[in-house]
């Protein structure tokens, strides 16, 4: 065999590999969000609303989040790092695979965009938003969640979030009552009053 046939075996043999690797790598990630829609369908719909779409202050709006945010906190319950029994037990026989799965279930829902029911309260929120309170020392959420807040990786998109969720978990850091990114948050919220915190919650609600 000549150097032309041995590079053409080995050229065709990679390719047919990198064709198996790609239907496999499709394959499992339909049956990764085909597990994620039957966990959803059967418990968190509950709460959280078919596509994430939860209408109620308690529960969190889960459409499009960041996947790896959402997996971040189904791991933070399933440790005990964050606190909520009923969350607990949603998630002790969840494995990574099927935390990650969820995360990337929800993240591709898009939520409409609703307005301000208070445009005077948001227009408040969104200059310490922006901005924070030099008087007081509370800092921009910007520099963390973004211009839109849309947020990271790592930090929650708050954009479209019930602004009474909101408004609980910033009250829930500051008493430390929230158990996970306690430290950072803490720091942040120890000096809004409940006005700031409202305005905020009623101004990302509307982003």
């Amino acid at each position: 065999m000549n150097a032309r046939s041995s590079f053409l075996n080995i050229t065709r043999t990679t390719f047919a590999l990198a064709v198996a690797l790609s239907f496999s790598a499709g394959a499992f990630a339909q049956a990764d969000e085909a597990r994620a829609k039957k966990i959803a369908g059967g418990s968190c719909f509950l709460c959280h609303g078919a596509q994430g779409e939860s209408t109620s202050e308690v529960f969190p709006r889960l459409a499009g989040q960041h996947a790896e945010y959402i997996t971040k906190q189904l791991t933070a319950f399933k440790s005990g790092a964050r606190k909520s029994t009923a969350m607990v037990e949603m998630v002790s026989k969840l494995t990574p695979d099927e935390m990650l799965a969820l995360g990337k279930y929800y993240e591709k829902f898009v939520l409409p965009r609703e307005e301000a029911k208070d445009p005077q309260l948001a227009a408040m929120g969104r200059y310490i938003f922006h901005n924070g309170n030099k008087f007081s020392g509370v800092p921009a959420c910007v520099s963390c969640h973004g211009t839109n807040a849309e947020g990271a990786a790592n930090l929650p998109r708050l954009a479209g979030q019930i602004p009474g969720y909101i408004h609980t978990q910033l009250k829930s850091f500051n008493k430390r009552e929230r158990t996970n990114d306690n430290a950072v948050m803490h720091a942040v919220v120890e000096k809004m009053t409940e006005l700031e915190m409202a305005a905020v919650a009623e101004y990302v609600s509307s982003k």
